[in-house]
């Protein structure tokens, strides 16, 4: 009863219907609004695992998973399987709910990495020979074709030959009755064929009168002639009425014997769309996936930037205010939390908030809140918030709150294997196994203060034993002080601005909230002699402590700002990062083309010149030879070798050069001193003589034994011949390649005929989107032997989702 209580006070329906809105299927939004929540974190985390493979393949592909043609055909597999004949409709829409879900099985299987997709859909049935009968028998508008059966056939070509006869009796007697007709009309009354007929004429055309019009100026006969014609046409339709029925029942009969495949169809396919709309709700929110922790392993509990759902909801659709997030960061040894601060602070929603992502990530729903999403399995979500007053049960607000707390000890006592009898308030006790979470509003409250303080201080000392968290509002004073008698408990405060007299919904650890009852009460107009008044009354130390607090929170707010400066200097600092890796890679490249450019134009001029030299040999075969073009020959291969020899780098000469730890002689001052440094390219260098380090040149050391250092050469680099400018690439529909909504595997393929057929740069499209695509075309390319190198385009060519590849 209290579970059912606690979504109730939670507006858990409210997140239900939201949820419901996402689904694609009339069974999934059902399933949305009666969401189940599973009795074991085994069960969680398979459907979180759902989720995330949905949210995958929902991002891999265009469209998203289709839910086409699916419908709730549970009642008619009902009615079959009691013998009842199906209409064309209910047929048509199990056809086309086959349809639907072998196409959902085809995307799954035709995608990787989902296995808890693919075992899901393993056993599913779509019985395509049923399928295909259906549509053979049953058309788009549910009626029962001709193709259906021969006899079928045949009767519906006789009603035709009957209709046609019988229209073109008609149409002779209203030629030759025409001044005894209203107008020149054949038109139905029920099924017999009638013609208008003016009232003081109906004995010109004597018959059956069917109809009469509203004025009775016109009467609707069927002439005597034509009555056989539609007394046989009666017959026919209901031979053929009989035949289609036939024909139904028999379809019925198919669809009956497959029934308990049908319905695990309709069960896998309804599981399908609530772990769609779960992950495009997901998606919705901002939300990220949750990890279940073992606070026994000394696991925090994090909740960054935790935003409450159905607020959330509030300012999309309903123009509501910004949501403002909540920071919960709960160490393992942590049992109970009290938050204090002034009403309408945001205390109560805070409380819903956690309730919400408990619940959420319990039914594989990801969390609104900032990665990494770390929470509990909690067995239960017990919760007593709000009033439970009561004219007819004569229920007081504290009357109401105990009972509802007495329903919330009984749930953990049944559910838990703690002892219920062991002491409280040393911490020492062990706690019950059952791992639940309780939400308390504005406990203790609704009594007298000194009852309800003493009331809910043993009430939170008794949850620390037998409860694995418990976050509890309250205004008592005497509440903060347990966190200094006990390490089991902690304090929390929303912030309040007292320049506006309004909170700012932020909540704030480590520190209790303060009063502020006086100073807004003066801030507001009371007056002052009234505020001193109080403030006598309540006593100097809570001004002391008051004053403690705010020097506190004041302390905290330095903190957070500079934390928030060093935030934004780390993600500068990062940003630059980037900017000089991405230039050192871009130079990296440019220089491994430019090398490649030499050496492509240093393979291609010695091939030139083997050539020639081939060419001067079959002269001197065919002819006589002449020493001349052998010496042109020899001359011309000796300038390519030259033009294209390596610069070799003089060697160093070979004499004294102080090394870090040798000792020297300093000219200058006739002292001996060890070196610390290698010289420098300017010949400086550090040398310790004594206590003292000084900066010397080479030129003013020598050896112990007399020698001279040599100079510095500063060796000049030697000229590279810059490559020859080629003019610019344009880019033209020949040399670009669309790769977006591909996937890999596909696009080597096609990326490997691209390169095989270009002659120039090729640009290849490749978009942003997860970036596992432009991973696989960059290892593709750095690893095709025709590419030099890749690089991205300019960003008004696409920038970093366009990259140009180099074919050789």
């Amino acid at each position: 009863m209290i579970q059912s209580e606690t979504l109730e006070l939670l507006e858990w329906h409210r997140l239900c219907q939201h949820l419901s809105t996402f689904a694609a299927t009339k069974l999934g939004a059902i399933a949305s609004l009666h969401l189940k929540i599973p009795a074991s974190q085994a069960a969680s985390t398979h459907l979180l695992a759902q989720t995330k493979e949905v949210y995958q393949l929902e991002i891999q592909l265009t469209t998203g998973l289709s839910f086409d043609g699916i419908q709730d055909i549970g009642d008619a597999l009902e009615r079959a399987e009691l013998s009842g004949i199906l209409a064309g409709d209910e047929l048509l829409a199990i056809a086309t709910t086959l349809a639907g879900a072998r196409n959902l099985r085809r995307v799954i299987d035709n995608q990787e990495n989902l296995t808890v997709l693919t075992e899901l859909v393993a056993d599913l049935r779509t019985y395509p020979e049923l399928e295909q009968e259906i549509h053979r028998c049953i058309d788009e508008r549910g009626q029962v074709t001709d193709r259906a059966s021969q006899k079928l056939g045949e009767i519906r070509t006789e009603l035709r030959k009957t209709r046609s006869q019988i229209t073109q009796k008609l149409q002779n007697i209203l030629q030759v009755k025409s001044n005894a007709v209203q107008e020149q009309l054949i038109t139905q009354r029920g099924d017999r064929y009638v013609i208008p007929v003016k009232a003081p004429q109906k004995d010109a055309i004597p018959g059956i009168v069917h109809d009469t019009s509203t004025s009775g100026a016109t009467l609707y006969v069927e002439p005597n002639s034509i009555v056989p014609w539609g007394n046989q046409l009666r017959q026919t339709l209901r031979r053929e009425q009989a035949e289609e029925e036939a024909i139904r029942r028999k379809l019925t009969q198919q669809v009956a014997e497959v029934k308990a495949d049908l319905e695990r169809l309709l069960a896998i396919v309804t599981t399908l769309d609530l772990a769609t709309a779960r992950a495009r709700y997901s998606f919705w929110l901002g939300a990220n996936p949750p990890r279940f922790i073992n606070r026994e392993d000394n696991e925090i509990i994090t909740l960054r930037q935790l935003r409450h759902p159905l607020l959330v909801w509030q300012q999309q659709h309903e123009h509501g205010q910004a949501v403002v997030p909540v920071d919960l960061l709960i160490s393992p040894h942590l049992r109970v939390v009290t938050i204090t601060g002034p009403n309408t602070g945001g205390k109560t929603v805070s409380l819903k908030t956690l309730a919400l992502a408990a619940l959420m990530a319990k039914v594989g729903l990801f969390v609104p809140a900032r990665e990494p999403v770390e929470i509990p399995w909690f067995d239960q979500v017990l919760a007593d918030i709000g009033d439970e007053q009561s004219l007819q049960q004569s229920l007081s607000t504290f009357s109401g709150h105990i009972r509802r707390i007495s329903r919330i000890l009984q749930a953990l006592d049944q559910g838990g294997t703690g002892t219920g009898e062991q002491g409280l308030g040393n911490g020492e006790e062990e706690v019950s196994k059952m791992k639940s979470l309780v939400l308390l509003d504005e406990v203790g409250a609704g009594t007298d203060p000194v009852e309800g303080s003493a009331l809910a201080i043993a009430l939170l000392q008794y949850l620390a034993n037998h409860a694995q968290l418990t976050i509890a509002t309250t205004h008592f004073g005497e509440l903060k002080a347990l966190k200094y008698e006990d390490q089991r408990f902690e304090n929390a405060s929303v912030e309040f601005d007292e320049s506006t007299l309004s909170p700012t919904y932020r909540l704030l650890w480590g520190i209790p909230g303060r009063s502020n009852a006086l100073t807004i009460a003066r801030r507001l107009g009371l007056k002052p002699e009234v505020v001193e008044q109080a403030k006598t009354q309540v006593g100097g130390t809570t001004d002391e402590v008051n004053q403690v607090i705010a020097g506190l929170e004041a302390q905290r707010r330095r903190q957070e700002t500079k934390a928030a400066e060093a935030q934004s200097l780390l993600q500068q600092a990062e940003r630059l990062y980037k900017e000089v890796s991405a230039k050192s890679e871009a130079l990296q490249e440019r220089e491994k083309a430019l090398r490649a450019d030499q050496e492509l134009a240093v393979q291609q001029a010695i091939a030139a010149a083997k050539g020639e030299i081939a060419q001067v040999i079959r002269r001197l075969q065919k002819g006589t030879p002449k020493a001349q073009d052998a010496q042109t020959a020899t001359e011309a291969l000796n300038k390519i070798s030259q033009k294209y020899q390596p610069v070799v780098a003089p060697k160093p000469k070979v004499g004294f050069m102080p090394k870090v730890g040798d000792r020297v002689r300093l000219s200058q001052f006739g002292q001996t001193a060890e070196v610390l440094t290698a010289p420098d390219a300017e010949g400086q260098f550090s040398v310790r003589f004594g206590i003292m380090k000084m900066t010397v040149k080479l030129q003013d050391i020598e050896s112990l034994d007399g020698q001279k250092p040599e100079p510095v050469v500063k060796q000049k680099p030697a000229p590279v011949k810059p490559p020859e400018e080629s003019a610019p690439a344009i880019r033209t529909s020949r040399n670009t390649v669309d790769l977006r909504g591909k996937r890999v595997a596909d696009s080597e393929i096609i990326l490997d005929k691209a390169i095989s057929e270009a002659i120039g740069p090729l640009w290849i499209i490749h978009g942003h989107g997860t970036g596992k695509l432009r991973q696989g075309v960059h290892e593709f390319l750095r690893h095709h032997p025709r590419i030099s190198h890749h690089e991205p385009a300019e960003q008004a060519d696409g920038g970093t989702g366009v990259t140009i590849a180099h074919v050789k």
